[in-house]
């Protein structure tokens, strides 16, 4: 009943369709609200995950004109799973591709969280001239210190989880061992890739970490990791610190951050270090803990939708 609710009263597109094909990609997008409102630009977290409408809560649809997208291999892009001519710039490209598409021309208003933060960053800092404000949440900078708290530092609270984890690399790189994994043509080789690997987004900050959970897999469970676990295993082709080195880039432009304190995906520590090199900043952190969460999306949305007043 519950999700019948659900589809019953989500928001209904006005425009949806795909971007003309570009490196062998078909990019999904959806446009909501008022056609004449401000726009804002949304990007989904992954890499691998999708645009979902309930994205869009926060935003008053009478007034602003919102703009969503599958990023490549994701959702309803095509061809699902690609990863030929899948990398950060070209994800960038899109998003500039799909504004000049639909003939947005004035500053536009950035949304992402997780890896979409880390896009959502990047996109301003390529095209400052094209950002009015950013929404940010469960900043991820995609760095050194990411890298090695994904090992190292979550080691000290999920000892179990990581040795499981590099026990089953077999003294490879755990990266590569499990892109390889989801790469192959062997279904139980992915399906233990995505139940171990695959776990770590939703194990961590859990209290009772279990993982496993999956025994058959639908190719859209494939799909999503191999997009992700392609991109970790190239460092999500961005080199070292490269947010920050290029920070000011974007030091006049709002920036508004929410962050649970107890993250155990994205530490709150990234946040920081972006709320502190930005003047312009403003950082809500949540007293709570996962790297999503109930009251955070509802904080978020009541932070989001007070700062769009303005």
């Amino acid at each position: 009943m519950m999700n019948f609710w659900k589809t019953w009263f989500a928001p209904k597109p006005y425009n949806q369709g795909y971007l003309p094909e570009n490196d062998g990609h078909r990019v999904f997008f959806q446009e909501y609200g008022n056609p004449c409102g401000t726009p804002i630009l949304i990007f989904h977290g992954g890499p691998g995950g999708s645009f979902k409408s309930k994205h869009i809560s926060f935003a008053n649809l009478k007034k602003y004109r919102v703009i969503g997208f599958d990023q490549r291999g994701c959702g309803r892009s095509l061809p699902l799973g690609e990863i030929k001519n899948n990398n950060t710039q070209n994800l960038l490209k899109d998003a500039k591709r799909l504004l000049d598409y639909l003939k947005i021309e004035e500053k536009v208003i950035i949304r992402g969280g997780s890896w979409g933060a880390t896009l959502a960053l990047l996109f301003a800092e390529m095209y400052p001239q094209k950002v009015k404000k950013l929404l940010l949440s469960q900043i991820f900078l995609a760095d050194k210190n990411a890298s090695e708290w994904e090992f190292s530092g979550l080691k000290m609270f999920y000892p179990e989880f990581v040795e499981e984890l590099k026990q089953s690399a077999k003294g490879q790189d755990v990266h590569k061992y499990y892109a390889q994994e989801i790469n192959s043509d062997d279904k139980k080789k992915q399906l233990m890739a995505v139940n171990l690997y695959g776990s770590y987004e939703r194990l961590c900050g859990s209290l009772k970490p279990h993982w496993g959970n999956f025994e058959v897999l639908e190719e859209t469970d494939v799909a999503s990791n191999r997009v992700y676990m392609n991109y970790a295993m190239q460092n999500f082709m961005l080199k070292d610190l490269q947010i920050i080195k290029n920070i000011d880039t974007i030091s006049g432009i709002p920036v508004i951050i929410v962050h649970n304190r107890l993250d155990f995906v994205c530490p709150v520590y990234g946040a920081y270090v972006i709320h502190k090199l930005i003047p312009n900043s403003r950082l809500v952190i949540v007293p709570d803990r996962g790297h999503s969460s109930g009251l955070l999306h509802k904080v978020m949305n009541k932070v989001f939708a007070e700062e769009l007043k303005n």
